[in-house]
C-alpha cells in the first residue's frame, strides 16, 4: 500500500474516531475548558496526529492510548459531578478579586494577575471604572465575571414594579425558503396561517431567507433579496390602539348619556378598561 494512502486513511481513521470519542466527552469539552480539560484536549490532538502520521508504529497502540485518555476523562467528569471536594481539588474554587468596591491585591498576585489585565476583563463587561464594580471573581475556567453596583445596574421592569409577560423561546419557521413543520407544530399554527402572514407582508416563501415567530405570534422575514423593504408587523400596536379607542369612547358615552345608571355602568366599564390597558401595556408597546 502507498504511504500516501495509508496516511489518507489513518487520518479519516483519527477524523472518525476523534468525533465519536468528543460526543461521548460532552459539550463540556468544547466550551470554558478546565485545567484538566485543557491538558486533555491537546494530549488527544497529539495522539490523533501520532496514529495519522506515524507509519513505522503500529497504528493500534495510539488508539489504544487515545481510549485511556477518553476513559480518564469520564472517570474524573464522573467523580467531579458526584463529589464537591473532587471538583473544587481538580478544578479549584472561584477567587474573589473585588469585594465592596476594593480589590483584593493578594488574590490578584495568587492568581498571576496584572492591573492592566484586571482592568482590561473588567472593560469587557462594560465596567470602565473601578468606582462602578461591587464584586468581581474568577471562575476556574478563568473567565471574570462582575457585579456592578446597584446604581450601575440596568434599570429592569422589576425595579419600575412593571411586570411583563414571560418571553417564550422564538421558533423559526421558514430556513432558507424552506418551511420548518415541525417548529411550525411547536407554536401550535399551520401552513394556511403561514401563507395568510405572507400574503399580508407581500413575499412568497421562496423569497424567505429566514422566518421567526415570536412569543407573541408575530411573523418576522428576512429575504434574499436586501434591498426589498418588508413592513414591521403592527398587531400589537393596532391592538393598543383599539383598546385605547374602546376607553375613550366608553368615557365619552358616559359623559354624554343623561341615565344615571348608564352613566354608572360607563364609568365603571371605563375604569376595567384603564386596568387592562395598564397590565397588557408591557406586553403591547415592546
Amino acid at each position: 500500500m502507498p504511504e500516501w494512502f495509508e496516511i489518507v486513511l489513518r487520518t479519516l481513521l483519527a477524523v472518525v474516531v476523534l468525533f465519536f470519542m468528543t460526543k461521548m466527552l460532552g459539550k463540556r469539552q468544547v466550551s470554558q475548558l478546565s485545567f484538566f480539560e485543557y491538558i486533555t484536549g491537546i494530549t488527544i490532538g497529539s495522539l490523533a496526529a501520532y496514529i495519522s502520521l506515524d507509519l513505522e508504529a503500529n497504528w493500534y497502540l495510539g488508539l489504544i492510548s487515545l481510549g485511556v485518555w477518553i476513559a480518564c476523562s469520564l472517570g474524573i467528569e464522573f467523580l467531579q459531578l458526584k463529589s464537591k471536594k473532587m471538583r473544587d481539588f481538580i478544578d479549584s474554587k472561584g477567587t474573589v478579586l473585588i469585594r465592596d468596591g476594593k480589590v483584593l491585591e493578594d488574590n490578584l498576585k495568587k492568581e498571576r494577575l496584572t492591573t492592566d489585565e484586571l482592568m482590561e476583563q473588567l472593560r469587557k463587561r462594560s465596567a470602565f471604572k473601578l468606582a462602578d464594580v461591587e464584586f468581581a471573581i474568577m471562575e476556574p475556567s478563568g473567565e471574570i465575571n462582575v457585579l456592578l453596583t446597584r446604581e450601575n445596574q440596568p434599570l429592569t421592569p422589576s425595579h419600575l414594579g412593571i411586570k411583563v409577560a414571560p418571553e417564550k423561546e422564538p421558533q423559526a419557521i421558514i430556513m432558507d425558503g424552506e418551511i420548518m413543520d415541525e417548529a411550525l407544530a411547536t407554536i401550535g399554527f399551520s401552513r394556511g396561517w403561514l401563507q395568510t402572514e405572507l400574503d399580508k407582508l407581500g413575499v412568497t416563501i421562496e423569497n424567505v431567507f429566514l422566518g421567526q415567530v415570536d412569543s407573541y405570534g408575530q411573523l418576522y422575514v428576512d429575504l434574499f433579496d436586501d434591498k426589498i423593504m418588508v413592513p414591521v408587523p403592527q398587531e400589537k400596536a393596532t391592538l393598543f390602539a383599539t383598546l385605547k379607542k374602546c376607553e375613550g369612547d366608553l368615557m365619552l358615552f358616559g359623559l354624554t348619556t343623561k341615565n344615571k345608571a348608564a352613566k354608572e355602568m360607563y364609568e365603571q366599564c371605563s375604569k376595567q378598561m384603564e386596568e387592562i390597558i395598564a397590565q397588557l401595556k408591557p406586553v403591547l408597546k415592546r
